[in-house]
């Protein structure tokens, strides 16, 4: 039994390289009769896999697109390029990054020893430029994921934002990313309320491998909920601005955490803050529309500082060779 399984793992592998083959060949390679490949075909069908049978001189076996998803052969560069390309993914904004993250977690779960270490040196040889991407513990978030979508309850050590670390026990809802993080939001079962936790600042236990029945949030206000909770909690300086475009525009051109109210299609409110003023002056000023500053004198004053300091660089002397 164990030596028609390797086999069957082989032909499979064969089979999975785009080609027609013909019994002799197939035969050949296997080191079997024609009778067994024939044989052995039909138990890859019967586990899922669609094999087509071209009858003729150029003919032979190939396997084809079905209508379920068997399970896959790859090769030690092919599982290696999926693990790295999965990772990149989860990064991109695209739509699909828990599922990538589940993916990936299923796939490096059982990466031999010696293909996990050629992942690991691929993600430690490559950098990315500050900003462009957030940065991933990808065992951490691959094992958030998971338990997300097993609906598994999670363990975790947290350090706390002065320090301190605390045990946590929770019903894991929604991986969100955000700017250069990524945000958990979940049941918290010791303060039965929701609570969210930034992912790097997770240790994750072992798996409890208790289940529990999701609770349904909408996409939607599983964002809004994680903006309120992580801007409003954190922000140093905050602010309310009249902004002289529609609430669409500014959405999509503003890249930090705010609370956006639209006023007409063409004005709205905006309230946002952050750790430091001047920062938070230069994200405004880069949508470049006007506005009116309602709330915030943290922010009138960053303005006034910006504006000094973009009146001495326009009036000095140009440097010249």
């Amino acid at each position: 039994m164990l030596e028609t399984s390797a086999r069957l793992l082989e032909l499979l592998s064969l089979l999975q390289l785009k080609r027609d083959w013909t019994s002799s060949e197939l035969a050949a390679r296997l080191d079997v009769s024609t009778r067994t490949v024939r044989a052995d075909i039909g138990k890859l069908r019967s586990l899922g896999y669609p094999v087509d049978a071209r009858p003729g001189v150029a003919g032979g076996y190939r396997l084809v697109a079905g209508t379920a998803m068997p399970p896959l052969l790859l090769d030690d560069d092919e599982a290696v390029a999926v693990a790295v390309g999965l990772g990149a993914v989860a990064t991109r904004g695209i739509g699909v990054e828990e599922t990538s993250l589940t993916a990936l977690a299923k796939l490096e779960q059982v990466l031999p020893s010696r293909l996990r270490r050629r992942v690991e040196a691929v993600r430690e040889a490559t950098s990315a430029v500050p900003g462009a991407e957030p940065p991933l513990d990808l065992p951490v978030l691959g094992g958030v994921a998971a338990a997300i979508r097993g609906h598994e309850r999670l363990r975790f050590g947290y350090t706390k934002p002065g320090g301190s670390e605390a045990a946590r026990h929770t019903e894991p809802q929604r991986l969100v990313s955000w700017g250069p993080l990524w945000y958990l939001l979940a049941w918290d079962l010791d303060r039965d309320d929701w609570r969210v936790f930034r992912v790097d600042r997770m240790a994750l236990h072992a798996p409890t491998g208790a289940r529990f029945a999701p609770r349904v949030i909408p996409e939607d206000k599983v964002v809004e909920y994680v903006v309120g909770r992580v801007s409003k909690g954190s922000w140093k300086y905050r602010a309310r601005i009249l902004v002289h475009a529609s609430a669409a525009e500014v959405a999509a051109k503003i890249q930090i955490p705010v609370d956006i109210e639209a006023v007409d299609e063409s004005t709205c409110r905006v309230v946002l803050g952050a750790d430091d003023a001047d920062q938070l002056a230069l994200w405004i000023a880069q949508l470049d529309v006007d506005i009116e500053v309602i709330e915030g004198d943290g922010l009138a004053a960053a303005f006034d500082r910006l504006s000094t300091r973009f009146r001495r660089v326009s009036a000095a002397p140009s440097g010249g060779s």
